[in-house]
Formats: structure tokens, sequence, C-alpha cells
């Protein structure tokens, strides 16, 4: 009987060979869509550098810029306030040269931008001479560059604190140097002031972004002046603040991102202390306002990024999609071609064996014998055959009924084919009650003997038959040998003929024998024989 046992193995294997292919799949677009994203994060990565970079560069030339102008502004007004020490020291402040000075410095407040006025001031602290339209009675012998000078001795040009002007109101930054009488002691002090608005002005002109500082500062971290400007902020000390935390570190000169003191904002600094003077500029541009730009392009690849990734992904996951749905009509074409092989295969055993003992059929028999005579035809080799029937079988049904006589019959084929020592002989029911056995390659010798191993292995089982002489059931069987060659292939039914004869002969003689054509005998069979 055909096998019912599904067969899995095929299956299993394509399983196994297909599933790496969507791994792979799902690898290959995972790899390329991390790929593309790392190349999106690197470009933004080193574009991010790059411009904080130019921006770095940016602002140092700036702070450069603005040290080279704040630095030219005092150096013209110290050029000035010398000339006007030398006047004073030279031709003293007698009504008449005292007149001659006031015009030399009202005609240099004229000339110079940078200027917002010219004062002499005694030993006592009053106002002596001034390039003021108007005299003003005072004393600054309380101003911080006035007690300078009183207390030091050096000859060079001092910058004081910021402060508010007595003849004008305004903020203003203080230029002084010592007077000094013939014999070294202290005469005075010459002023000089440059307005605050002056470097608000000069500031102002340069873009430093909508969070941008640029401020001036004593190198004693005294605020001069700041932008955006805050009052509040004059004269204040940043020591604490991120330019002088970098100037501690890094000299006259420097660049770093930082958090602002002042406001919490990081911004990118950039400072210049300006040569022997005491002072430091500095400016500096947002973080934000820098990077700003560069967010904008970031958001919107990286936007394009997403959108792409996502495509790939859709795409992607359609086509693996598409390969586990192959996958899947693969594997079920698989199972159902081979439930078409198994049908196929009980189909092909229903149509070659018999459906009551199992054996071969007489369709397969037919087939076999023709098959090993062609082959015999060729090789030369004998082809023997075995005919037998159940002895009385009639009489056994009549008495034991069909049941009993189908599985008598279901015996005697379990016995011939069991009793067959090779797998090229082949047994197979013939009809009713009738067996027939083929032996390839066998002889007259051997197939007699095999004839009477069968004979006896079917006594053997012990069938009890009533109606039978020997009480058990038993055959009768006919042995014949064909000798074929290719110039004389043998009749098929003619040998079947043969052994159908010598089948008679055995059941004429007394049954529960074999008869062959090696039998001396002209015994001649009956045409009819009960049975």
């Amino acid at each position: 009987m055909p096998s019912s046992q599904p067969v899995t193995t095929p299956i299993t294997r394509l399983t196994a060979k297909k599933r790496p292919a969507v791994r792979y799949a799902i690898l290959l677009l995972a790899l390329f869509c991390t790929l593309l994203v790392a190349a999106q994060a690197w470009n933004a990565w080193t574009a991010r550098q790059s411009r904080l970079a130019e921006h770095a560069a940016a602002t140092s030339n700036m702070a450069g810029a603005l040290a080279a102008q704040a630095e030219s502004a005092i150096r013209i007004v110290d050029t000035v306030l010398s000339s006007v020490v030398e006047h004073v020291e030279h031709d003293g402040l007698a009504p008449a040269s005292a007149e001659r000075l006031r015009q030399h410095m009202r005609q240099m407040v004229a000339s110079t931008e940078e200027l917002h006025g010219l004062f002499v001031y005694g030993a006592d602290g009053s106002w002596r001479v001034t390039s003021l339209d108007r005299a003003v009675d005072g004393n600054n012998a309380d101003r911080e560059y006035f007690q300078y000078h009183l207390n030091n001795e050096g000859r060079g040009v001092h910058i004081g604190t910021p402060i508010r002007s007595r003849s004008s109101g305004e903020w203003v930054l203080p230029i002084s140097r010592r007077l000094e009488h013939a014999d070294g002691s202290f005469a005075g002090v010459a002023l000089g002031t440059i307005r605050l608005d002056y470097f608000a002005d000069l500031y102002d002109s340069f873009d430093v972004g909508r969070e941008g500082v640029i401020l001036l500062a004593l190198d004693n971290a005294t605020m001069v002046y700041r932008r955006p400007f805050n009052e509040k902020l004059i004269g204040s000390n940043i020591a604490a603040g991120p330019i002088f935390q970098l100037y501690r570190t890094r000299g006259p000169v420097g660049t770093e991102m930082l958090r602002s003191k002042v406001d919490g904002v990081v911004r990118l600094y950039s400072y210049r202390h300006l040569g022997d003077l005491p002072l430091i500029v500095a400016t500096a541009q947002s973080k934000q306002d820098i990077l700003a730009e560069w967010q904008k392009s970031t958001l919107l690849m990286s936007a394009v990024t997403v959108v792409v990734v996502l495509l790939l992904v859709g795409v992607g996951m359609r086509l693996v999609r598409q390969i586990i749905i192959r996958d899947e009509l693969e594997h079920e074409l698989l199972i159902a071609k081979e439930h078409l092989q198994d049908r196929n295969r009980e189909l092909t055993v229903l149509a070659t064996n018999d459906g009551l003992t199992g054996i071969a059929n007489r369709r397969h028999l037919e087939d076999t014998l023709r098959l090993e005579l062609n082959r015999a035809a060729r090789s030369g080799e004998p082809v023997s055959m075995i005919l037998m029937d159940v002895d009385f079988f009639k009489k056994y049904n009549d008495r034991y009924g069909h049941v009993a006589g189908d599985d008598c019959l279901r015996q005697v084929a379990a016995a011939l084919r069991n009793g067959l020592g090779r797998p090229t002989d082949l047994a197979a029911r013939y009809g009713g009650e009738e067996f027939a056995v083929v032996l390839p390659g066998t002889g007259q010798v051997g197939a007699r003997y095999v004839a009477e191993r069968l004979r006896l292995a079917i006594m053997d089982l012990g069938v009890a038959h009533a109606d039978n002489p020997p009480g058990v059931a038993t055959i009768s069987a006919g042995v014949c040998t064909l000798h074929a060659t290719p110039a004389a292939t043998g009749d098929p039914e003619a040998f079947v003929r043969q052994a159908d004869a010598l089948l008679y002969r055995a059941k004429a003689t007394g049954r529960n024998r074999v008869c062959s054509d090696l039998d001396q005998t002209d015994a001649a069979p009956a045409p009819s024989l009960a049975i």
C-alpha cells in the first residue's frame, strides 16, 4: 500500500533557502538606509564644523579690526594730548599762553572726530584750560584719573574708567597724562575724552547678528562699552565673564565658544588686547545665529533624507513582501506537487497492484513479463514463470464464505511475496484464486526449486480447508522457462499459455504439486477441471 506520511523534507529545504534571501534583502535595505542617514549626518556635521570654523575666523578678523580701530583712536587722542602737555610744560599757563592753548585745543577737538574734549587741570584739581566754549567752575581732584597721576610719577598715557562728563553729561572715556613742574613735582593733569557714542557708532556698523556682542573693556575687567548698549553695565566688573576667563588662560588673543555671564547666551567669542594699551576689544556671535542657516538647510536635507528613507523602506518592504509571497506560493506549490506526487504514486499503486492482496495485478504482471522477455532477448539470460492457483478454492468459499476466502487469498499472496528472495522477482495475482511469479535470470532448475519452496510455504500457513485432502489450503503450480534471443523474442501470451498448460497438468495429476517443463511425462492436461 502507498505510504500516507507527508513529505516535508523538500519543503524544509526550500524554506531554508528562501528565508535567508528575505533576511539578506532586509539587511541590505537596512544597511543602505543606515549608510544614507550616516552620510547625511556626516555631511551635516562637517557643514556645521565648517560654518563654525568660518565664523571663528570672521569673528577673529573682526576683533582684530575693532582693536586696530580703537587703538588708532586712542593713539590719535594721546598724540593730541602729548602736544598739550608739551605746550603747558614749555609755555606755562599765563593768560596769553593759556588763551593760545585753548584755541589750539578747540582746533584739535574740531578736527579730530574721536575727541570729545580737551582739559587741563591744576595741581589742586581746578579747571585751568578747556576746549569748551564756556568756562566751567569745578574741581576734578576726585576723579580716578586725577588721583592716578597724583599718586604715580609715570609720564605715560593713562586710560581711566568711563565717567559722565561734568561739562556735557555724556559718558566719556578719559585719556590723560601727568603734568610736572621743572623740578618733576606734580603740576596737574592733561585730559582728553572720547565719547562712548563714538564706539557705539563704530560698533553699530558691524553685523554680529541678532544676539551678537561687541565690547570694549579695560584689562582690569572694567567694562567700557558693550553692544547692545546697557548703561548699567558701564564701569561694571566683568572679571567673571567668559572673555576674561579666556584671557587669563589664552593670553592676548583668543577665540572660543562660551556662555555669557550677562545674559546666559552661548556665543563664539574672539578678543584682542590692544598692544601696550590696557584695553581689550571682543566680538561675539551667538551660536544660534551662526547655526541658524545651517539648521534650516540641515532640517530641509534631513526631511528629504527621511522621505527618501521612508520611500526606500516602503519599496523595500514591498519587495520583501513580494519575496515572502513568492516564497509562500512556491511553498504551497511544492506542497501541492508533493501531494500530487503522492496521489500519483497512490494511483500508480492502484493501477499496478491488486486491491485485495496488495501484490502486483495482472496488468503489472503482463508489463513486467514483456519487459523481462525483451531484456532476456538482449542479454541471453533465461526467464521463468510460475503460474499457480489455490486448490478447491470454490469449495473453500462455499464452506467458509467469501470473507474467509478473501483472507485466504491475502495470506497466500503474503506468503508468495515473502517467499521471493530477490527484488527483481515479481509476485502477482493473475485473476480469482490464480497467482503468478516472474523470475528474471532464473533457469529451469532454479524456477522449479522456487515453486516447490512457495508451495511448502503456503502449506505451512495452516489455513484450514476441510474440502482439500491435506486439510489445509494448498496450491498447484506450473513452471516454464524461456530462453529468448535477439532474433526470436519470446511471446508473453504463448509463455503464459505454456505455464498454464503445466498448471493444468499439476491439477490433473493430483493437485498440491508442481509441474515444470523438466518433467518427462506425456500426460496431457484436461481441457477443464473441477476446482
